[in-house]
């Protein structure tokens, strides 16, 4: 146990438990890709005005914590797992009430939700139903090959960054409609990448989750299949926003080639080893492929950031 967990329990006492499976290590990364919509709906120059401000950081609250925090606890509490999970390693035993603490959050950010704009409010309505029928018996689409793909690929997708627009009432144009959209085959490239290390302890509990299904190189080969979507359709983006005919178009080009590249250099040599991989090293590839998310959310705001 880690000192910051040994501290925790000492403050808290077994409460931590309910807080370490909102698994808080994931929000930084949730709360960049929210944010991202925000920064593209009112602009770099808007941010720095502080426009919408508040509505945009009451969203990305409600969708970090109360939404994401309270999937990722309820999956945690049907799950039951043992082993490392993504964003929490040795978790500790579910606690009691976990599952009803999980729904009991997702609510309170529902009801939270209904203070803001009318877009926002229905699409965290929507990611609220698709995380319980992910997570939960009868349902529980998550061990269905596929299914968890699809959720995964338009809730964290396309539907996260959404939400952040969505907070602060602009119309949503076509250039930035496509670049959302192309986070949906981006995250479809990701997606199976977060369960090749736990092939063996989804495999014990039954599931058949799509890496267990493809197998780890054909999840690598489905992963390049959708990231080349992606960037073909964040090219379509610039086309459209007319790129082409724009100052300084060619190095906004520029930037979306090293965001590819980021992801190539990931992906194109785990392929080449991974039937030799252990959990761990497949742990660590995902992780590097967070980092080429992380690159393009940084690049896709530089280029479509200026309004």
């Amino acid at each position: 146990m880690s000192g910051a967990r040994q501290a925790g329990y000492r403050l808290l006492g077994a409460r931590l438990d309910y807080l370490l499976h909102l698994r808080p290590a994931e929000w930084p990364i949730m709360a960049a890709h929210t944010l991202l919509g925000y920064l593209l709906a009112v602009g770099l120059e808007g941010a720095g005005r502080g426009e919408r401000l508040g509505d945009g950081l009451l969203g990305l609250a409600l969708w970090v914590v109360c939404l994401n925090g309270g999937t990722l606890a309820l999956n945690s509490a049907f799950d039951r797992d043992e082993g490392d999970v993504a964003y929490l390693k040795s978790p500790p035993p579910p606690p009691r009430y976990l599952a009803r603490f999980s729904l009991g959050l997702m609510v309170v950010g529902q009801l939270l939700a209904l203070s803001l704009p009318v877009r926002y409010t229905a699409v965290y309505a929507v990611c609220a139903l698709l995380s319980v029928i992910y997570s939960v018996p009868p349902f529980r689409l998550k061990a269905v090959a596929g299914a968890d793909w699809l959720i995964n690929m338009w809730g964290f997708g396309t539907l996260t960054p959404y939400a952040g627009w969505a907070a602060t009432g602009v119309p949503l144009d076509p250039a930035r409609a496509l670049v959302l959209l192309a986070f949906c085959p981006l995250f479809a490239a990701l997606y199976p990448l977060t369960q090749l290390y736990q092939l063996e302890e989804d495999s014990r509990r039954g599931d058949r989750t799509l890496a267990i299904v493809l197998g780890p190189r054909r999840s690598l080969d489905v992963a390049l299949v959708a990231l080349l979507l992606a960037f073909a359709l964040f090219a379509a983006a610039a086309l459209r926003a007319g790129w082409t005919n724009e100052p300084g178009g060619g190095s906004r080009i520029v930037l979306l080639g090293v965001a590819l590249a980021a992801w190539l250099a990931t992906l194109l040599p785990w392929r080449a080893a991974c039937r030799r991989m252990t959990p761990l090293q497949h742990q660590r590839g995902m992780y590097l492929a967070l980092g080429a998310w992380a690159v393009t959310d940084v690049i896709v705001l530089v280029a479509w950031g200026s309004r």
